[in-house]
Parts: C-alpha cells; structure tokens; sequence
C-alpha cells in the first residue's frame, strides 16, 4: 500500500480537546488535513479548534460537541459527516474514558458506559462511515487501543474489555479493509501523559480513599510527552503500519504478555512493587 498523503484531505478525529487528540489535530493541521474536532467538552474543544486555526489558517477546522456514550448522538454525528463530507481521508477514533475498580465494585451500567464510548461509539462510527472511507481512494482507519488492550491488570475491568474489544475489530478491519486499499492502524499508547487520569471515574463500590490512591499512581505513570505520541501515530499513518506502541511503558508490557502469556501478571505485578 503507497504512503498516506495528508495533504488536501479531510481528517475526522475523536477525543480532540486535550492530551493525544489535540497534539494529532496540531500535527495533521501541519500536514495540511481538513478537520472534523470532536469532544464531548465543549470549552476545551473550541480553544483547541480556536488554537488550530489561528496556527493554520488555510486549513478548514470545524468542530462538533458530543457525548460519544450516547447511542442517538454518535448516530447524528455520523449522519451529518455523511451529508456534509465529499470525502473522507482519515478517521481516528481516539476518545476514551477509564474506570478504576475491581469487577465486584463496579455497576453493570459503569461497565456499559464505559464499553459506550470506548468501543461502541469506534464501532459505530466506522461502520456508518465505512463508505466514505472505502470510496476515497488510499484512506485509512486508525483505532487508539491502549496498554491495558495488551495486558489486563486487576482493577481495570471494564476499560481492558473494551480496549481489548477495539483491539479484535481492528485487527479484523485490517484484514478486510486491506482488501480494498483501506490501511488500518491500531495504537497501544503506554503512560502518556493526557488527562485520562485525572478525569477517570472510580466504579460506585470503590472506597473513596482507594480511589484516589488509584489516581494518584497512575497520574504518575503517565510521563510520555503526548506530542511525542501524536508524532509516532502519524508516522504509523504515513507508512501504513498496522500496530504502534507508544513508549516503553507499552512495549515491555507487550513483550513480557507474548513470552509468557499465563505468566506475566505476576511478573508485572512483582516489578510494580
């Protein structure tokens, strides 16, 4: 499959108002993308559009606020991008929320909202746009995965369900897309340093006190410079790559879980300590 051009076409994008999602909106603004911004903060969404097009004033920017849980508003996205887009070079699927707490702590409808967004708002949107995408010569699909749809660590149930979930489609999409020149990319970024963290939500049975602890280690795990990652996910793009790790925190966990696929949670568990 030939490089992504960027240049003279349109992106759609998730998750853009902060952390991966804005540095990838800044980076395909530089490449002389289009942009579709959506986030479901709309404060955040509209200084990031603001920041874009003051930066790239030849570059169309155009942003939409929605909650990515809600079934009737993923819909109406998809509708109006298939009413207003000629074309569509680039979806990236990049919106996420987390949930700390062990299954027994968790509601079902915490696990639900959480499967919602992180992998049934991708799923939706790319099979409502999958014409776009298949129509428009030399596209491409990217889906952002996570360490955690590498590894399934205690205490993240529900988010590790639903990486790992976008993780199979994606590997399946690669496959099939492949067939018709559609390039697939699905992105496993380790501790990057984004807002994730900091708005993760603790399921209702987790103490308050441990749910905090909880934000607190992981608000430290997240070192690598999210400019970083976004520059790594469009090179993966340009060259048509079908997986990238993002940082150490995602590769050693990666290598560790092919070695020794019964073994290495408590490998891991006992490097934590």
């Amino acid at each position: 499959m030939k490089p992504y051009v960027f240049a003279g076409r349109t992106a759609v994008l998730t998750g853009a108002a902060s952390g991966i999602g804005e540095q990838l909106a800044h980076g395909l603004a530089a490449r002389g993308s289009s942009l579709v911004l959506v986030d479901v903060d709309a404060t955040r969404l509209k200084d990031v559009a603001a920041q874009v097009s003051s930066a790239y004033p030849r570059v169309a920017v155009e942003s939409r606020v929605v909650d990515l849980g809600s079934r009737e508003a993923v819909d109406g996205l998809a509708e109006s991008l298939l009413s207003s887009l000629p074309s569509l070079g680039l979806l990236i699927n990049n919106a996420g929320i987390a949930l700390g707490g062990r299954f027994s702590q968790v509601t079902v409808e915490e696990f639900e909202t959480v499967m919602n967004v992180n992998f049934r708002a991708p799923m939706l949107l790319t099979h409502a746009l999958l014409p776009l995408l298949t129509a428009t010569p030399g596209s491409h699909l990217v889906n952002v995965s996570s360490l955690f749809g590498l590894i399934a660590p205690p205490g993240q149930s529900a988010y590790s369900a639903s990486k790992f979930a976008l993780r199979g489609l994606s590997q399946v999409l690669h496959a099939e897309l492949g067939e018709v020149g559609v390039g697939v990319t699905t992105v496993h970024p380790g501790g990057v340093r984004t807002r994730i963290a900091e708005n993760a939500r603790a399921g209702s049975g987790v103490p308050p006190e441990e749910a905090a602890s909880g934000r607190e280690v992981f608000a430290k795990l997240l070192s690598y410079p999210p400019s970083k990652a976004a520059a790594e996910i469009l090179a993966a793009v340009r060259h048509r790559k079908a997986r990238v790790l993002i940082a150490n925190s995602a590769r050693v966990p990666d290598l560790l879980a092919r070695l020794f696929p019964a073994g290495h949670q408590s490998i891991l568990r006992r490097a934590a300590r």
